[in-house]
Formats: C-alpha cells, structure tokens, sequence
C-alpha cells in the first residue's frame, strides 16, 4: 500500500465514532455481574471458592478498577502519544494529511475512551462503596515498547513504535470483542465495551494501513533489523508481571486468615499463560501482521516462527 493510496475515514468518524453517536452509560443496580469471572481466575480458584466466596464481587469490582486504569493508561499514555504525534506531523516518519487528520480523529476517541472509563469508576466507586486498592502506574505496553525502540538503532525507533502500537490495537480489538459478548455481566459495563469496539475496529485498520505504508518502503536490511527485534516485544507485551502483582495486593486486602492468604498467593503464581503460540492473545497479533503484510517478508515469518501454527 502506498501513501498515496491511503483513503480517510473521516465521514465514518463523523457518523460512528462513540463521542459523536453514543449516550452516557450508566451502571445498573442488578444481579449481574460488573466484569467477567473469566478474566478474574482468582475468584474461580479451588481455594477461593472453598474458603472466601463471598468476596467474590469485592474481587471482581476492584478487578474492573485494574481494568479500568488499564484502559486510561494505554489510550492517554500510549496510543494517544504516537496518534498525536502523527497528527501534528512531528513523528519522524512523515505521512499524508489524511492520515494525519485520521490520527486526530483516534487521539479524540482515545481520550473520550479513558473520560468515559474514568466516569465509570466513580459510579461503581458511588454505588458500591469500594474504593480502589493501590492500582498500577504502568501496564505491560508502558515496559515493552521502550525495550523493543531501545534495540533499534535511531533511524528505526520510530518504525518500531508506530508497529508495536499497531500490534497493540489490533490485540486490544478483539479482547474488547470478547468482553462485549459476555452476557453475564451488566448491560451497562457490555454497552462501554460495545461502544469502545465500535472505535477500536476503525483504530485497528488504521494503525495497519500506516504500518503497511511504512512496511511497502522499508528496505531489506530494516525490515530485518526490525524482526530480530519484534518477538524482544511481544515476550514483555504477554507478561503477567503487573497483574500477578495486582492479584497479590488484592489477595492482601481480602479479610481471610493466613494460611488461606498463602494458598491463594500459590495459586495466582500458577496463572500464568506460557508466552508461545498457544497465548490466548497470540492469534490476534498473528493476524495482525498478516494484514499489515509484514508476514509477507521471509525475514519475519523466520523471527516468529514460535509464534506461528
């Protein structure tokens, strides 16, 4: 794809984006769960549900403000970051000014993203009178972008960036998408990833197109340059380094006894899923360099063949 080839999406913006079409969501005061014991396996622990299951919610609402912080991190800090700087045409890589005005468009959607989260934890702060454990500064994307733009030499840091951006919205996509369909939580909390899934869709083919503009005039020796350094990215992108430590600090919050403390803190340790191809958000990164067609270059298919089926 060439820069010359790139069409906006300006009047989809216009018409779609959340900011623009969506009404404020407001949480419920029902049964329902307010996020997914899937995405919590502490709560579904053997010990957890023999000796403290009535902390359940306790565990999954102060999961959601993990979750939350997350979501605030990664769009202001992260995306947020690189958007702008396309935008005001400062990234070192130069790009056409549809992209650059399409850029704007995902900066007003990422920080309307992190307000609407914020605006959703003061309400569950509000109705359920839980207030938030210490949470993370960090999520694993504010480690492994700086590991990996660090082993490119200076004319590449750029090109490293803007690519594990993309890999990051693209995973994010279809995280988002599982968490919209899980009918076991709130109406509310499954329309706030609804709403967000509307926007990463049109994020997720940005971010590609751009990788794939740059991709289609990198030269052979940086497109091999910058394989060697993408599985460096994705083994920092898939550790559970920060929410192993959120786990443990929950679990320390818990009003249990000693010995049922230890157990739990033995069992979040084995919760780890192993970094190859068989992590659950490993398909969505393989696809993701499909489309952008940097596994149309041999060099990259031979950096992550621990990755591929």
């Amino acid at each position: 794809m060439n820069a010359a080839d790139y069409q906006s999406f300006a009047d989809a913006w216009e018409n779609r984006a959340t900011i623009r079409t969506r009404p404020r969501r407001v949480l419920e005061n029902d049964d329902k769960l307010i996020y997914p014991l899937s995405r919590q396996p502490l709560v579904l622990s053997e010990t957890f549900l023999r000796e403290c299951p009535g902390q359940r919610d306790f565990a999954l609402v102060q999961t959601l403000y993990k979750f939350i912080n997350d979501v605030v991190i990664f769009e202001t800090e992260i995306v947020d970051r690189t958007a702008r700087s396309i935008a005001k045409n400062r990234f070192p890589l130069a790009f056409p000014f549809a992209c650059r005005y399409d850029a704007m468009t995902v900066v007003v959607d990422e920080d309307y993203h992190a307000l609407v989260a914020m605006d959703f934890m003061q309400q569950t702060i509000a109705m359920t009178g839980i207030t938030p454990i210490g949470l993370p500064d960090e999520i694993e994307l504010s480690r492994a972008i700086p590991a990996a733009v660090t082993l490119a030499p200076q004319h590449l840091r750029s090109a490293v960036e803007l690519i594990c951006v993309a890999i990051a919205e693209n995973t994010v996509t279809g995280d988002v998408a599982a968490f919209a369909k899980d009918d076991t939580v709130k109406q509310s909390i499954k329309g706030l990833m609804a709403d967000h899934l509307l926007d990463e869709g049109r994020h997720s083919g940005f971010w590609t197109r751009l990788v794939r503009i740059y991709w289609h005039t990198a030269s052979e020796d940086d497109r091999r340059c910058i394989a060697h350094i993408l599985p460096v990215f994705i083994s920092h992108y898939l550790t559970n380094d920060i929410q192993k430590s959120f786990d443990l600090r929950l679990i320390e919050s818990l009003p249990i006894g000693d010995g049922t403390r230890r157990a739990l803190k033995n069992e979040v340790s084995g919760l780890a899923f192993p970094i190859n191809r068989h992590h659950p958000l490993v398909a969505n990164i393989v696809r993701f360099f499909r489309s952008s067609s940097l596994l149309d270059s041999p060099c990259v298919q031979d950096a992550l063949g621990d990755y591929l089926a």
